[in-house]
């Protein structure tokens, strides 16, 4: 056996393969929704019933790839870097404002050839990293000014998204926020006090926002309207369009679901984005309860096996970078499922490596590949 042999088993050894493989396992289950979700958008559209599912397919194996090349190298070489990562990512949000182009009544993607990248997707992944860096050089614990630094760290990028307008990501932004802070060793009053002042925050941006025109109100009313789904109101019934095709969808499923391909409700196109944000109703109605129930556990075993990590890291960086992939990926879970099924506000949050996005596809796959080094090394000396 060569000297190569041992070391690449060492460097190998604790690789989680319960979190790669459920990660796996999920994104080709999310190409295969990706198809029958999007066959009739693609062909009203004129384009092969193929197209979305084989750009999805691309964005899973350069997930691949770049989750991959971060589990195998030390993930505390980020810290050199986590504040350059963080002004890229804000330097992306600003981007979106000069060379970006709007659809759907928001402005968030940036065009590279055949490309699309939302600059949004990524700036939670510079946050997790900047706020990981952040907190692991403060030896001595956190006082009142680093606390204010990181809340300043934060709501840049958030006023940024919430501009374009990105609210789901920006509720995604706080929750991230919020959760690291806790495992950080923030006081539970405190961050009681910061989660009321957050919420106040968002709240008055919003408002001031539609006031001036930067936010639309057909949001708000998205955003509220889940709360009165049995009004006759001719607006609130406009709002909650999408959320009730979607419940007709899941309902259509049963126990069993239609099976893959079958279903009027997705055949025909009846739920609006089912490719994007209300996929969990295409694996509603085709898989059923059953599908849909081991869909949601595998990204369970995820957001668990991401939590482990954070358990299992020795130290405080690699703890809190794993911390916020678990934040990243329970929170999306949990807000796209529940707002597909009637029970969260429709806020345009992606189901964990199942809805069509490369930029979100790639986000995901980079914190788990970070969560992949983080469980390999489990504090071992720098190399």
């Amino acid at each position: 056996m060569s000297l190569a042999e041992p070391r690449t088993a060492r460097r190998l050894g604790d690789l989680d393969l319960t979190l790669l493989g459920a990660t796996l396992l999920t994104a080709m289950v999310g190409v295969v929704m990706v198809y029958t979700g999007s066959r009739g958008t693609a062909a009203a559209a004129g384009l092969s019933p193929h197209y979305f599912m084989e750009r999805q397919a691309l964005f899973v194996f350069l997930g691949m790839v770049v989750m991959g090349i971060l589990a195998t190298m030390d993930y505390r070489r980020l810290e050199l870097f986590g504040m350059v990562i963080y002004g890229l990512s804000v330097a992306g949000l600003l981007g979106v404002f000069v060379i970006g182009h709007q659809a759907q009544g928001a402005g968030r993607w940036i065009s590279l050839g055949p490309i699309e990248i939302q600059p949004s997707e990524f700036a939670i992944v510079g946050l997790i990293v900047a706020l990981a860096t952040f907190v692991a050089r403060r030896t001595d614990g956190l006082n009142w000014r680093d606390l204010f630094r990181m809340l300043v760290m934060a709501a840049v990028p958030t006023l940024l998204v919430m501009v374009q307008p990105d609210l789901g990501t920006a509720i995604i932004l706080v929750v991230v926020l919020v959760i690291m802070l806790a495992v950080a060793g923030l006081p539970i009053r405190t961050l009681l006090l910061l989660a009321v002042a957050a919420a106040v925050v968002l709240f008055v941006v919003a408002v001031v926002g539609r006031k001036i025109g930067l936010l639309h109100g057909y949001q708000f009313s998205r955003l509220g309207s889940f709360l009165q789904q049995d009004s006759k109101k001719a607006s609130v019934q406009q709002s909650i369009w999408n959320v009730k095709q979607s419940k007709l969808a899941i309902a259509a499923g049963g126990f069993h679901g239609q099976g893959l391909l079958n279903g009027s409700q997705t055949n025909f196109g009846y739920v609006p984005e089912q490719q994007t944000d209300f996929i969990f109703s295409a694996v509603g109605e085709q898989l059923g309860f059953i599908g849909s129930t081991l869909l949601l556990g595998m990204l369970a075993v995820i957001s668990w096996r991401l939590l482990r990590a954070a358990q299992l890291s020795r130290d405080t960086f690699g703890r809190l970078l794993c911390t916020g992939a678990f934040a990243f990926v329970a929170f999306s879970t949990f807000e796209n499922a529940g707002m597909a099924m009637g029970i969260m506000p429709v806020a345009g949050v992606p189901l964990p490596f199942v809805s069509y996005g490369g930029s979100a596809v790639l986000c995901f796959f980079i914190m788990v590949g970070v969560a992949l080094s983080v469980r390999r090394l489990r504090g071992r000396p720098s190399s």
